[in-house]
Protein backbone atom coordinates (compact mmCIF):
# COMPACT_ATOMS: atom_id res chain seq x y z
CA UNK A 1 0.00 0.00 0.00
CA UNK A 2 1.30 3.48 -0.84
CA UNK A 3 1.23 5.99 2.00
CA UNK A 4 0.89 9.49 0.59
CA UNK A 5 -0.86 11.80 3.02
CA UNK A 6 -2.13 14.90 1.30
CA UNK A 7 -0.68 18.32 1.99
CA UNK A 8 -2.23 19.73 5.13
CA UNK A 9 -3.02 23.30 6.03
CA UNK A 10 -5.31 24.35 3.18
CA UNK A 11 -8.99 24.87 3.79
CA UNK A 12 -10.14 25.95 0.37
CA UNK A 13 -9.34 25.76 -3.30
CA UNK A 14 -7.92 28.74 -5.18
CA UNK A 15 -10.73 31.15 -6.02
CA UNK A 16 -12.48 30.71 -9.30
CA UNK A 17 -11.94 26.99 -9.93
CA UNK A 18 -13.32 23.68 -8.71
CA UNK A 19 -11.38 22.21 -5.75
CA UNK A 20 -9.04 19.39 -6.63
CA UNK A 21 -8.83 16.02 -4.96
CA UNK A 22 -5.75 17.28 -3.08
CA UNK A 23 -7.69 20.36 -1.92
CA UNK A 24 -10.56 18.22 -0.59
CA UNK A 25 -8.34 15.70 1.21
CA UNK A 26 -6.59 18.58 2.96
CA UNK A 27 -9.84 19.89 4.46
CA UNK A 28 -9.90 19.40 8.26
CA UNK A 29 -13.14 17.42 8.05
CA UNK A 30 -11.41 14.76 5.93
CA UNK A 31 -7.90 15.18 7.30
CA UNK A 32 -9.28 14.04 10.67
CA UNK A 33 -9.87 10.60 9.11
CA UNK A 34 -6.12 10.22 8.34
CA UNK A 35 -6.57 9.77 4.57
CA UNK A 36 -4.04 7.74 2.63
CA UNK A 37 -3.82 7.74 -1.17
CA UNK A 38 -3.48 4.09 -2.13
CA UNK A 39 -3.69 4.44 -5.93
CA UNK A 40 -3.74 7.38 -8.32
CA UNK A 41 -1.24 9.57 -6.46
CA UNK A 42 -0.49 11.33 -9.75
CA UNK A 43 -4.20 12.20 -10.14
CA UNK A 44 -4.53 14.45 -7.10
CA UNK A 45 -5.11 17.42 -9.41
CA UNK A 46 -8.47 16.03 -10.56
CA UNK A 47 -11.29 18.52 -10.00
CA UNK A 48 -14.01 17.51 -7.55
CA UNK A 49 -17.38 18.80 -8.73
CA UNK A 50 -19.60 17.09 -6.16
CA UNK A 51 -19.64 14.58 -3.28
CA UNK A 52 -21.76 11.41 -3.37
CA UNK A 53 -22.35 9.10 -0.40
CA UNK A 54 -23.37 5.62 -1.43
CA UNK A 55 -23.87 2.14 -0.05
CA UNK A 56 -25.20 0.79 -3.34
CA UNK A 57 -23.58 -1.93 -5.40
CA UNK A 58 -24.14 0.11 -8.58
CA UNK A 59 -23.62 3.78 -7.62
CA UNK A 60 -22.49 4.79 -11.13
CA UNK A 61 -26.10 5.09 -12.30
CA UNK A 62 -26.53 8.07 -9.96
CA UNK A 63 -23.34 9.88 -11.00
CA UNK A 64 -22.61 12.44 -13.72
CA UNK A 65 -18.82 12.69 -13.45
CA UNK A 66 -16.39 14.49 -11.20
CA UNK A 67 -17.87 13.15 -7.96
CA UNK A 68 -15.94 12.17 -4.86
CA UNK A 69 -17.56 8.85 -3.93
CA UNK A 70 -17.69 8.13 -0.17
CA UNK A 71 -18.45 4.65 1.11
CA UNK A 72 -18.02 2.53 4.24
CA UNK A 73 -17.23 -0.44 2.01
CA UNK A 74 -20.35 -2.32 3.09
CA UNK A 75 -21.80 -2.73 -0.42
CA UNK A 76 -18.59 -3.87 -2.14
CA UNK A 77 -19.03 -7.22 -3.92
CA UNK A 78 -17.29 -10.22 -2.43
CA UNK A 79 -15.99 -11.60 -5.72
CA UNK A 80 -13.11 -10.18 -7.76
CA UNK A 81 -15.21 -9.87 -10.90
CA UNK A 82 -17.83 -7.89 -9.03
CA UNK A 83 -15.18 -5.54 -7.63
CA UNK A 84 -13.76 -4.99 -11.10
CA UNK A 85 -17.21 -4.25 -12.47
CA UNK A 86 -17.83 -1.79 -9.59
CA UNK A 87 -14.55 0.07 -10.36
CA UNK A 88 -15.13 -0.05 -14.13
CA UNK A 89 -18.51 1.63 -13.76
CA UNK A 90 -17.09 4.39 -11.54
CA UNK A 91 -14.24 4.96 -13.98
CA UNK A 92 -16.45 5.06 -17.05
CA UNK A 93 -18.81 7.61 -15.53
CA UNK A 94 -15.82 9.81 -14.64
CA UNK A 95 -15.80 9.68 -10.83
CA UNK A 96 -13.05 11.83 -9.33
CA UNK A 97 -12.04 9.27 -6.68
CA UNK A 98 -13.29 6.49 -4.40
CA UNK A 99 -12.93 7.07 -0.65
CA UNK A 100 -13.43 4.02 1.56
CA UNK A 101 -13.65 4.07 5.36
CA UNK A 102 -11.66 1.27 7.06
CA UNK A 103 -13.71 1.13 10.22
CA UNK A 104 -16.71 -1.16 9.84
CA UNK A 105 -16.32 -3.87 7.22
CA UNK A 106 -12.64 -3.54 6.29
CA UNK A 107 -9.51 -2.62 8.22
CA UNK A 108 -7.32 -2.70 5.09
CA UNK A 109 -8.44 -2.21 1.49
CA UNK A 110 -9.18 -5.45 -0.36
CA UNK A 111 -6.42 -6.47 -2.77
CA UNK A 112 -8.95 -6.89 -5.58
CA UNK A 113 -10.12 -3.31 -5.10
CA UNK A 114 -6.57 -1.94 -5.05
CA UNK A 115 -5.65 -3.85 -8.19
CA UNK A 116 -8.82 -2.81 -10.04
CA UNK A 117 -8.37 0.88 -9.13
CA UNK A 118 -4.70 0.81 -10.10
CA UNK A 119 -5.53 -0.86 -13.42
CA UNK A 120 -8.15 1.75 -14.29
CA UNK A 121 -6.26 4.75 -12.88
CA UNK A 122 -8.99 5.53 -10.36
CA UNK A 123 -7.70 7.26 -7.21
CA UNK A 124 -8.43 5.13 -4.14
CA UNK A 125 -8.25 6.84 -0.74
CA UNK A 126 -8.66 5.09 2.60
CA UNK A 127 -9.74 6.64 5.90
CA UNK A 128 -8.28 5.04 9.01
CA UNK A 129 -10.69 6.78 11.39
CA UNK A 130 -14.42 7.36 11.42
CA UNK A 131 -15.54 10.48 9.50
CA UNK A 132 -18.96 12.11 9.38
CA UNK A 133 -19.78 11.75 5.67
CA UNK A 134 -22.67 14.18 5.93
CA UNK A 135 -20.38 16.86 7.32
CA UNK A 136 -17.89 16.15 4.52
CA UNK A 137 -20.67 16.64 2.00
CA UNK A 138 -21.75 19.94 3.52
CA UNK A 139 -18.23 21.36 3.72
CA UNK A 140 -17.17 20.32 0.23
CA UNK A 141 -20.45 21.41 -1.37
CA UNK A 142 -20.18 24.80 0.34
CA UNK A 143 -16.65 25.11 -1.01
CA UNK A 144 -17.71 24.13 -4.52
CA UNK A 145 -20.70 26.45 -4.56
CA UNK A 146 -18.66 29.28 -3.08
CA UNK A 147 -16.02 28.85 -5.74
CA UNK A 148 -18.68 28.71 -8.43
CA UNK A 149 -20.19 31.96 -7.14
CA UNK A 150 -16.76 33.54 -7.03
CA UNK A 151 -16.05 32.30 -10.56
CA UNK A 152 -19.32 33.84 -11.73
CA UNK A 153 -18.39 37.16 -10.14
CA UNK A 154 -14.95 37.07 -11.71
CA UNK A 155 -16.45 36.16 -15.08
CA UNK A 156 -18.85 39.07 -14.76
CA UNK A 157 -15.94 41.39 -14.02
CA UNK A 158 -14.14 40.07 -17.09
CA UNK A 159 -17.16 40.74 -19.28
CA UNK A 160 -17.57 44.22 -17.81
CA UNK A 161 -13.89 45.05 -18.33
CA UNK A 162 -13.90 44.03 -21.99
CA UNK A 163 -17.22 45.76 -22.58
CA UNK A 164 -15.69 48.97 -21.21
CA UNK A 165 -12.66 48.55 -23.49
CA UNK A 166 -14.92 48.09 -26.49
CA UNK A 167 -17.12 51.09 -25.65
CA UNK A 168 -14.15 53.43 -25.39
CA UNK A 169 -12.72 52.19 -28.69
CA UNK A 170 -9.58 50.63 -27.23
CA UNK A 171 -6.88 49.60 -29.67
CA UNK A 172 -5.47 46.08 -29.98
CA UNK A 173 -2.51 46.79 -27.68
CA UNK A 174 -4.85 47.88 -24.89
CA UNK A 175 -7.03 44.82 -25.35
CA UNK A 176 -4.16 42.34 -25.29
CA UNK A 177 -2.58 44.13 -22.33
CA UNK A 178 -5.84 43.82 -20.40
CA UNK A 179 -5.97 40.10 -21.19
CA UNK A 180 -2.47 39.57 -19.82
CA UNK A 181 -3.24 41.55 -16.67
CA UNK A 182 -6.52 39.72 -15.98
CA UNK A 183 -5.14 36.25 -16.64
CA UNK A 184 -1.67 36.68 -15.19
CA UNK A 185 -0.35 34.92 -18.31
CA UNK A 186 1.61 36.05 -21.34
CA UNK A 187 -0.73 36.76 -24.28
CA UNK A 188 0.35 36.97 -27.92
CA UNK A 189 -1.63 38.03 -30.99
CA UNK A 190 -0.34 36.56 -34.24
CA UNK A 191 -1.46 36.70 -37.87
CA UNK A 192 -1.97 33.79 -40.25
CA UNK A 193 1.71 33.97 -41.26
CA UNK A 194 2.65 33.14 -37.65
CA UNK A 195 4.09 36.61 -37.06
CA UNK A 196 3.64 37.86 -33.50
CA UNK A 197 2.04 41.30 -33.87
CA UNK A 198 1.51 42.03 -30.18
CA UNK A 199 3.11 40.42 -27.15
CA UNK A 200 2.23 41.29 -23.57
CA UNK A 201 4.52 39.27 -21.29
CA UNK A 202 3.47 38.38 -17.77
CA UNK A 203 6.01 36.76 -15.52
CA UNK A 204 8.47 36.38 -18.40
CA UNK A 205 10.55 38.45 -20.79
CA UNK A 206 9.74 39.14 -24.42
CA UNK A 207 12.71 36.96 -25.37
CA UNK A 208 11.33 34.02 -23.35
CA UNK A 209 7.86 34.51 -24.83
CA UNK A 210 8.81 35.04 -28.47
CA UNK A 211 12.08 33.15 -28.91
CA UNK A 212 11.79 30.93 -32.01
CA UNK A 213 8.18 32.05 -32.34
CA UNK A 214 7.34 31.00 -35.89
CA UNK A 215 8.66 27.46 -35.47
CA UNK A 216 6.89 27.04 -32.13
CA UNK A 217 3.66 28.50 -33.50
CA UNK A 218 3.61 26.23 -36.53
CA UNK A 219 4.00 23.22 -34.22
CA UNK A 220 0.74 24.20 -32.49
CA UNK A 221 -1.91 23.60 -35.14
CA UNK A 222 -4.61 26.28 -35.17
CA UNK A 223 -8.13 25.14 -34.35
CA UNK A 224 -11.60 26.53 -34.90
CA UNK A 225 -12.35 26.99 -31.21
CA UNK A 226 -10.67 27.88 -27.94
CA UNK A 227 -8.58 24.91 -26.85
CA UNK A 228 -5.33 23.76 -25.25
CA UNK A 229 -2.92 22.03 -27.59
CA UNK A 230 0.49 21.81 -29.20
CA UNK A 231 3.79 20.67 -27.74
CA UNK A 232 3.77 23.48 -25.17
CA UNK A 233 0.08 23.21 -24.20
CA UNK A 234 -0.83 26.68 -25.46
CA UNK A 235 -4.34 27.96 -24.89
CA UNK A 236 -5.40 29.38 -28.25
CA UNK A 237 -8.45 31.11 -29.69
CA UNK A 238 -9.11 32.10 -33.32
CA UNK A 239 -9.63 35.78 -34.14
CA UNK A 240 -11.97 36.60 -37.02
CA UNK A 241 -12.78 39.66 -39.09
CA UNK A 242 -15.80 39.95 -41.38
CA UNK A 243 -16.47 36.23 -41.06
CA UNK A 244 -12.95 35.08 -41.89
CA UNK A 245 -10.20 34.03 -39.56
CA UNK A 246 -7.20 36.35 -39.84
CA UNK A 247 -5.20 35.52 -36.74
CA UNK A 248 -4.92 33.72 -33.45
CA UNK A 249 -4.61 34.58 -29.77
CA UNK A 250 -2.16 32.55 -27.73
CA UNK A 251 -2.01 32.38 -23.95
CA UNK A 252 1.21 30.79 -22.79
CA UNK A 253 1.28 28.39 -19.84
CA UNK A 254 3.06 29.33 -16.62
CA UNK A 255 4.22 27.67 -13.45
CA UNK A 256 1.28 26.83 -11.22
CA UNK A 257 -2.28 25.70 -11.96
CA UNK A 258 -3.25 24.66 -15.48
CA UNK A 259 -5.58 26.75 -17.58
CA UNK A 260 -9.10 26.95 -16.18
CA UNK A 261 -12.49 28.23 -17.32
CA UNK A 262 -11.54 31.77 -16.36
CA UNK A 263 -8.58 31.75 -18.75
CA UNK A 264 -10.84 30.51 -21.51
CA UNK A 265 -13.32 33.32 -20.79
CA UNK A 266 -10.55 35.94 -20.89
CA UNK A 267 -9.18 34.68 -24.20
CA UNK A 268 -12.59 34.41 -25.85
CA UNK A 269 -13.60 37.91 -24.71
CA UNK A 270 -10.24 39.19 -25.95
CA UNK A 271 -10.93 37.69 -29.38
CA UNK A 272 -14.36 39.34 -29.46
CA UNK A 273 -12.95 42.72 -28.40
CA UNK A 274 -10.24 42.48 -31.07
CA UNK A 275 -12.86 41.80 -33.75
CA UNK A 276 -14.67 44.99 -32.76
CA UNK A 277 -11.40 46.92 -32.49
CA UNK A 278 -10.51 45.91 -36.02
CA UNK A 279 -13.75 47.44 -37.25
CA UNK A 280 -12.93 50.69 -35.44
CA UNK A 281 -9.22 50.91 -36.22
CA UNK A 282 -8.87 50.57 -39.96
CA UNK A 283 -5.05 50.58 -40.09
CA UNK A 284 -3.78 47.04 -40.80
CA UNK A 285 -2.45 45.67 -37.54
CA UNK A 286 0.67 44.38 -39.23
CA UNK A 287 1.45 48.05 -39.95
CA UNK A 288 0.75 48.95 -36.34
CA UNK A 289 3.09 46.18 -35.14
CA UNK A 290 5.82 47.47 -37.46
CA UNK A 291 5.32 51.04 -36.20
CA UNK A 292 5.62 49.99 -32.58
CA UNK A 293 8.75 47.95 -33.24
CA UNK A 294 10.33 50.81 -35.22
CA UNK A 295 9.62 53.31 -32.47
CA UNK A 296 11.21 51.00 -29.92
CA UNK A 297 14.26 50.74 -32.17
CA UNK A 298 14.55 54.42 -33.03
CA UNK A 299 13.89 55.64 -29.47
CA UNK A 300 15.74 52.77 -27.76
CA UNK A 301 12.73 51.92 -25.62
CA UNK A 302 13.39 48.18 -25.49
CA UNK A 303 14.26 46.49 -22.19
CA UNK A 304 17.16 44.51 -23.61
CA UNK A 305 18.85 43.64 -26.89
CA UNK A 306 17.57 40.08 -26.52
CA UNK A 307 13.95 41.25 -26.17
CA UNK A 308 14.41 43.48 -29.21
CA UNK A 309 15.73 40.68 -31.39
CA UNK A 310 12.98 38.31 -30.28
CA UNK A 311 10.23 40.87 -31.04
CA UNK A 312 11.64 41.75 -34.48
CA UNK A 313 12.29 38.10 -35.39
CA UNK A 314 8.69 37.28 -34.44
CA UNK A 315 7.62 39.90 -37.01
CA UNK A 316 9.61 38.11 -39.71
CA UNK A 317 12.73 40.31 -39.71
CA UNK A 318 16.07 38.46 -39.87
CA UNK A 319 18.07 39.61 -36.86
CA UNK A 320 21.39 37.79 -37.28
CA UNK A 321 24.23 37.73 -39.83
CA UNK A 322 23.16 40.78 -41.80
CA UNK A 323 23.32 44.55 -41.97
CA UNK A 324 20.61 47.05 -41.11
CA UNK A 325 19.88 50.44 -42.64
CA UNK A 326 17.42 53.14 -41.60
CA UNK A 327 15.55 55.15 -44.22
CA UNK A 328 13.31 58.08 -43.26
CA UNK A 329 10.77 59.77 -45.50
CA UNK A 330 9.30 63.23 -44.90
CA UNK A 331 6.42 63.33 -47.42
CA UNK A 332 6.07 67.10 -47.18
CA UNK A 333 2.75 68.94 -46.83
CA UNK A 334 -0.06 66.68 -45.68
CA UNK A 335 2.01 64.28 -43.61
CA UNK A 336 2.78 60.63 -44.17
CA UNK A 337 -0.66 59.00 -44.32
CA UNK A 338 -1.45 55.41 -45.14
CA UNK A 339 -0.71 55.31 -48.88
CA UNK A 340 3.11 55.78 -48.75
CA UNK A 341 3.32 53.23 -45.95
CA UNK A 342 1.27 50.70 -47.91
CA UNK A 343 3.26 51.30 -51.08
CA UNK A 344 6.55 50.87 -49.23
CA UNK A 345 5.34 47.55 -47.81
CA UNK A 346 4.35 46.44 -51.30
CA UNK A 347 7.62 47.53 -52.91
CA UNK A 348 9.75 45.73 -50.35
CA UNK A 349 7.65 42.55 -50.51
CA UNK A 350 7.88 42.49 -54.30
CA UNK A 351 11.65 42.94 -54.07
CA UNK A 352 11.89 40.17 -51.46
CA UNK A 353 13.66 42.44 -48.97
CA UNK A 354 12.84 41.91 -45.27
CA UNK A 355 12.01 45.22 -43.61
CA UNK A 356 9.94 46.99 -41.02
CA UNK A 357 7.88 49.91 -42.34
CA UNK A 358 5.89 52.29 -40.18
CA UNK A 359 4.89 55.84 -39.41
CA UNK A 360 7.18 57.20 -36.71
CA UNK A 361 5.24 60.46 -36.47
CA UNK A 362 2.48 62.21 -38.46
CA UNK A 363 5.15 63.73 -40.71
CA UNK A 364 7.72 60.97 -40.89
CA UNK A 365 7.76 57.45 -42.28
CA UNK A 366 10.44 55.02 -41.16
CA UNK A 367 11.89 51.96 -42.86
CA UNK A 368 14.41 49.51 -41.41
CA UNK A 369 16.02 47.34 -44.07
CA UNK A 370 17.55 43.97 -43.18
CA UNK A 371 20.09 43.15 -45.89
CA UNK A 372 22.56 40.38 -46.52
CA UNK A 373 26.18 41.39 -45.83
CA UNK A 374 26.99 41.18 -49.55
CA UNK A 375 23.84 42.99 -50.70
CA UNK A 376 24.33 46.60 -51.91
CA UNK A 377 21.97 48.98 -50.15
CA UNK A 378 21.98 51.91 -52.58
CA UNK A 379 19.72 50.29 -55.22
CA UNK A 380 17.19 49.45 -52.49
CA UNK A 381 17.28 52.97 -51.06
CA UNK A 382 16.92 54.40 -54.58
CA UNK A 383 13.88 52.23 -55.24
CA UNK A 384 12.23 53.33 -52.00
CA UNK A 385 13.06 56.97 -52.65
CA UNK A 386 11.57 56.94 -56.13
CA UNK A 387 8.44 55.30 -54.77
CA UNK A 388 8.11 58.08 -52.18
CA UNK A 389 8.72 60.82 -54.77
CA UNK A 390 6.15 59.31 -57.12
CA UNK A 391 3.55 59.64 -54.36
CA UNK A 392 4.74 62.99 -52.99
CA UNK A 393 7.06 65.01 -55.29
CA UNK A 394 8.08 67.25 -52.38
CA UNK A 395 9.14 64.30 -50.23
CA UNK A 396 12.59 64.26 -48.63
CA UNK A 397 14.29 60.90 -48.16
CA UNK A 398 17.16 60.59 -45.68
CA UNK A 399 19.35 57.52 -45.29
CA UNK A 400 21.52 56.62 -42.30
CA UNK A 401 24.62 54.44 -42.32
CA UNK A 402 24.77 50.67 -42.19
CA UNK A 403 25.04 48.89 -38.82
CA UNK A 404 25.84 45.26 -38.16
CA UNK A 405 23.85 44.82 -34.94
CA UNK A 406 20.09 45.31 -34.62
CA UNK A 407 20.61 46.97 -31.24
CA UNK A 408 22.66 49.71 -32.96
CA UNK A 409 19.98 50.71 -35.44
CA UNK A 410 19.08 53.74 -33.30
CA UNK A 411 22.31 55.30 -34.59
CA UNK A 412 21.28 54.76 -38.20
CA UNK A 413 17.87 56.31 -37.42
CA UNK A 414 19.53 59.31 -35.74
CA UNK A 415 21.74 59.88 -38.77
CA UNK A 416 18.80 59.65 -41.17
CA UNK A 417 16.87 62.10 -38.97
CA UNK A 418 19.79 64.56 -39.07
CA UNK A 419 19.79 64.34 -42.84
CA UNK A 420 16.06 65.10 -42.97
CA UNK A 421 16.41 67.98 -40.49
CA UNK A 422 19.29 69.48 -42.49
CA UNK A 423 17.46 69.34 -45.84
CA UNK A 424 15.34 72.40 -46.64
CA UNK A 425 12.21 71.94 -48.76
CA UNK A 426 13.09 72.24 -52.42
CA UNK A 427 16.73 71.25 -51.81
CA UNK A 428 18.11 69.98 -55.15
CA UNK A 429 18.74 66.26 -55.28
CA UNK A 430 22.26 64.94 -55.77
CA UNK A 431 23.04 64.23 -59.41
CA UNK A 432 23.49 60.50 -58.90
CA UNK A 433 20.53 59.66 -56.65
CA UNK A 434 17.14 60.71 -55.34
CA UNK A 435 17.89 60.50 -51.60
CA UNK A 436 20.10 62.41 -49.17
CA UNK A 437 22.75 61.09 -46.77
CA UNK A 438 25.15 62.45 -44.15
CA UNK A 439 28.01 63.43 -46.51
CA UNK A 440 25.57 65.82 -48.25
CA UNK A 441 25.36 68.03 -45.17
CA UNK A 442 27.58 71.10 -45.57
CA UNK A 443 27.71 74.29 -43.53
CA UNK A 444 24.49 75.79 -44.88
CA UNK A 445 22.49 72.60 -44.29
CA UNK A 446 24.02 72.16 -40.84
CA UNK A 447 22.95 75.68 -39.92
CA UNK A 448 19.53 74.99 -41.38
CA UNK A 449 19.18 72.04 -39.03
CA UNK A 450 20.19 74.28 -36.10
CA UNK A 451 18.12 77.29 -37.16
CA UNK A 452 15.80 77.10 -34.13
CA UNK A 453 18.68 77.01 -31.67
CA UNK A 454 18.74 80.38 -29.87
CA UNK A 455 22.55 80.22 -29.69
CA UNK A 456 22.73 80.36 -33.48
CA UNK A 457 20.26 83.23 -33.54
CA UNK A 458 22.20 85.10 -30.83
CA UNK A 459 25.51 84.54 -32.61
CA UNK A 460 24.11 85.92 -35.84
CA UNK A 461 22.67 88.98 -34.16
CA UNK A 462 25.87 89.75 -32.23
CA UNK A 463 28.04 89.68 -35.34
CA UNK A 464 25.70 91.29 -37.88
CA UNK A 465 23.03 93.15 -35.90
CA UNK A 466 24.61 96.61 -36.14
CA UNK A 467 25.12 96.26 -39.89
CA UNK A 468 21.49 95.19 -40.41
CA UNK A 469 20.27 98.14 -38.27
CA UNK A 470 22.34 100.58 -40.32
CA UNK A 471 20.95 99.27 -43.62
CA UNK A 472 17.41 99.54 -42.22
CA UNK A 473 17.81 103.13 -40.99
CA UNK A 474 19.74 104.50 -43.96
CA UNK A 475 18.46 102.39 -46.83
CA UNK A 476 21.92 101.07 -47.64
CA UNK A 477 22.85 97.55 -48.69
CA UNK A 478 26.12 97.03 -46.85
CA UNK A 479 25.04 93.52 -45.81
CA UNK A 480 24.81 92.53 -49.49
CA UNK A 481 28.25 94.01 -50.17
CA UNK A 482 29.71 92.07 -47.25
CA UNK A 483 28.07 88.93 -48.64
CA UNK A 484 29.65 89.39 -52.06
CA UNK A 485 33.03 89.93 -50.43
CA UNK A 486 32.83 86.87 -48.16
CA UNK A 487 31.42 84.64 -50.90
CA UNK A 488 34.42 85.66 -53.04
CA UNK A 489 36.76 84.51 -50.25
CA UNK A 490 38.08 88.08 -49.83
CA UNK A 491 38.73 88.68 -53.54
CA UNK A 492 37.72 92.33 -53.99
CA UNK A 493 37.74 92.27 -57.77
CA UNK A 494 35.31 89.36 -57.87
CA UNK A 495 33.18 90.95 -55.14
CA UNK A 496 32.95 94.24 -57.04
CA UNK A 497 31.91 92.47 -60.21
CA UNK A 498 29.24 90.40 -58.41
CA UNK A 499 27.85 93.52 -56.75
CA UNK A 500 27.99 95.65 -59.91
CA UNK A 501 30.24 98.14 -58.13
CA UNK A 502 33.42 99.98 -58.94
CA UNK A 503 36.47 98.95 -56.96
CA UNK A 504 36.58 102.35 -55.21
CA UNK A 505 32.93 102.10 -54.17
CA UNK A 506 33.55 98.58 -52.89
CA UNK A 507 36.53 99.75 -50.84
CA UNK A 508 34.48 102.55 -49.30
CA UNK A 509 31.67 100.20 -48.36
CA UNK A 510 34.01 97.61 -46.86
CA UNK A 511 35.68 100.32 -44.73
CA UNK A 512 32.19 101.33 -43.55
CA UNK A 513 31.45 97.70 -42.69
CA UNK A 514 34.70 97.39 -40.71
CA UNK A 515 33.89 100.57 -38.76
CA UNK A 516 30.31 99.51 -37.97
CA UNK A 517 31.31 95.98 -36.92
CA UNK A 518 34.60 97.03 -35.29
CA UNK A 519 36.45 94.32 -37.15
CA UNK A 520 39.31 93.72 -39.57
CA UNK A 521 38.16 92.11 -42.83
CA UNK A 522 41.75 91.23 -43.69
CA UNK A 523 41.73 88.71 -40.83
CA UNK A 524 40.96 85.19 -42.02
CA UNK A 525 39.44 84.26 -38.66
CA UNK A 526 37.14 87.29 -38.67
CA UNK A 527 36.06 86.61 -42.26
CA UNK A 528 35.26 82.98 -41.29
CA UNK A 529 33.20 84.10 -38.29
CA UNK A 530 31.28 86.61 -40.38
CA UNK A 531 30.74 84.14 -43.18
CA UNK A 532 29.21 81.61 -40.77
CA UNK A 533 26.98 84.33 -39.29
CA UNK A 534 25.92 85.53 -42.74
CA UNK A 535 25.15 81.96 -43.85
CA UNK A 536 23.07 81.46 -40.71
CA UNK A 537 21.22 84.73 -41.41
CA UNK A 538 20.42 83.61 -44.94
CA UNK A 539 19.11 80.31 -43.58
CA UNK A 540 16.99 82.07 -40.96
CA UNK A 541 15.54 84.49 -43.50
CA UNK A 542 14.91 81.77 -46.06
CA UNK A 543 13.04 79.78 -43.44
CA UNK A 544 10.62 82.69 -43.01
CA UNK A 545 9.65 82.60 -46.67
CA UNK A 546 11.00 83.27 -50.14
CA UNK A 547 10.49 87.05 -49.85
CA UNK A 548 12.52 87.50 -46.68
CA UNK A 549 15.94 87.86 -48.32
Amino acid sequence: MNDHPPTAGRDSAPAGRAPTLADVLALPVLAAGQPQVVTGVTELGRPVRWVHITELTDPASFLKGGELVLTTGMPLPEDTAGVRRYVDELTEVGAAALVIELVRRYHRPPDALVQACRARGLPLVTLARDVNFLEVTQVVHALILGNQADAMRRTQRIHEAFTALTLRGAGPEDVVRAAAEMSGRTVVLENLAHQALICEPSGSTVEQALGGWEQRSRAAEPGDRTEVGGPEDWLTAPVSYQGERWGRLVMLPADGPAFGPEHVTVLERTAMALTVARLIHSTPWEHTAHRNALRELAEQRHHSAEDLRARCAALGLPTEAGVFLAVLVDPGPGGAGAEPETRMHRELRSAGIPALVGELSPRRLGVLLALRPDQPWRPVAERLSRTALALAPEAIVGVGSEVADLADTARSFREAARVIEATPPGQPLPADRSFHELPDIGLRRLLYALREDTRIQDYTERLLGRLIDHDTRHGTDLLATLGHYLDAAGNKTTAARRGGLSRETLYQRLRMVERLLDTDLESGDRRTELHVALTALRVLRADRGPHSL
